[in-house]
């Protein structure tokens, strides 16, 4: 069976069980702590990051766009699209990756101004997408896709954080928060977090920080 090794609060790694879930691949999963990795995952991981996949054959992949497009060829996709429209979801799925590591930072603003800098260059994905967007629950159509799969960890984070703080990152686009609410009730955020996910998230990106004065004062 496939093994992902990953941390609880990683985005990068939702995507991949995201995409595991929508082609109903089995797999386990091991979570390990961000600031205590064990010398086993070192080993086996060339730059120490996660998430790490271990195929069926013992082969290590790493890097989550690698292994996105891995579970692609190796399984059924979960749409068959032309080789333009492939790579136009590969961007569009870019799109969404490269600012996973840009909110988490915008969430761990301390202050105020910090905050609002970095959220004014994160929402510039948001409004790429809100222009993008049509009248359908989901990017494509009324069905998921690698592209929802790849923006689903920054929606359902921005969602955890509208409940924690009452800050919507999304406010001012409302094509992308019904996109939000859509992949929400599709219950996939449920299948690609550990059960325990809103209590991590919040003891990290809702503790001593800018947002965490929004949730006090609430």
């Amino acid at each position: 069976m496939i093994k992902l090794v990953s941390f609880k609060n990683c985005p990068f790694v939702q995507r991949v069980m995201g995409a595991l879930v929508m082609k109903n691949v089995p797999f386990e999963i091991e979570y390990i702590e961000l600031n205590n990795k064990p010398q086993w995952f070192l080993d086996i991981s060339p730059n120490g990051q996660v998430p790490v996949l271990i195929t069926e054959n013992d082969t290590v992949l790493f890097e989550s766009d690698a292994i996105v497009e891995y579970l692609d060829d190796k399984y059924s996709p979960i749409e068959e699209v032309s080789a333009e429209q492939k790579a136009l979801d590969r961007a569009w799925s870019y799109q969404a990756s490269k600012h996973y590591m840009p909110q988490c930072g915008t969430m761990g603003s301390k202050d105020k101004e910090t905050f609002e800098t970095r959220l004014a260059n994160l929402q510039k994905s948001f409004q790429k997408a809100e222009n993008k967007l049509g009248d359908s629950d989901f990017f494509k159509g009324d069905y998921i896709s690698n592209v929802d799969i790849a923006w689903l960890p920054l929606l359902h984070r921005a969602s955890v954080i509208k409940e924690g703080s009452g800050f919507d990152m999304l406010e001012g686009f409302p094509k992308v928060q019904k996109w939000q609410v859509a992949l929400i009730e599709s219950g996939l955020t449920d299948k690609t977090v550990p059960a325990d996910f809103i209590e991590k998230f919040s003891g990290f990106y809702l503790t001593n920080n800018y947002l965490a004065s929004l949730a006090e004062a609430r």
